[in-house]
């Protein structure tokens, strides 16, 4: 039998460039298996059911919260999010390196379900620069931007409770950086 593998959560404000990032990483290191979130709000339009994330109703995800589905789980800008435990699990059993993309919240509820997985804390280069990516995106309106850059300020202020902090400057310098961590090669 293999090793089990390692779990490595990726955390950050909304704009901050994870999705980008795990993008980079799935086309370049496909050897880091990546969970795909549950989630309640609407599919933006260049999203693909399965591989960015997988949409449910509010009926849904109430059913997984109590069906014991999902290894974590958080309320934010007004959707709920979560990752699928199954999967997770059966990928860390078979020795994968298992990352996931998830909120602040999130992040907390795997550190204390499981101690040793890697928090790595993905931030921007500046203030002003999140908010202009937050409000280039085009994809949400005023109010839900307005949420999200509230919500940013309170979890740029939690950086201290991750491991590794790596500032999105670029995404491949950053992807890199994290693909470096997730295989333990940094």
């Amino acid at each position: 039998m293999s090793d089990p593998g390692r779990l490595t959560v990726l955390s950050g404000p909304a704009g901050v460039g994870k999705s980008s990032v795990v993008a980079f990483l799935r086309e370049h290191h496909p050897e880091i298996w990546h969970s795909v979130s549950v989630t309640t709000r609407p599919r933006r339009p260049d999203e693909v059911e399965g591989v960015d994330r997988f949409f449910v109703d509010g009926d849904e995800f109430a059913r997984m919260i109590r069906d014991g589905e999902l290894l974590e789980h958080a309320h934010y800008a007004g959707n709920w999010y979560g990752t699928p435990l199954a999967p997770v699990t059966e990928r860390l059993a078979s020795g994968l390196p298992v990352l996931l993309e998830i909120e602040v919240q999130g992040a907390r509820q795997v550190r204390t379900l499981v101690p040793d997985a890697l928090l790595v804390f993905l931030k921007p280069p500046s203030w002003e620069e999140l908010e202009r990516r937050l409000r280039g995106r085009g994809t949400e309106p005023a109010d839900v931007i307005q949420r999200r850059l509230d919500t940013a300020r309170i979890e740029l202020a939690a950086e201290d409770e991750f491991d590794e902090v790596i500032v999105n400057t670029s995404v491949d310098a950053a992807a890199e950086a994290l693909a470096a961590l997730v295989l333990g090669t940094r």
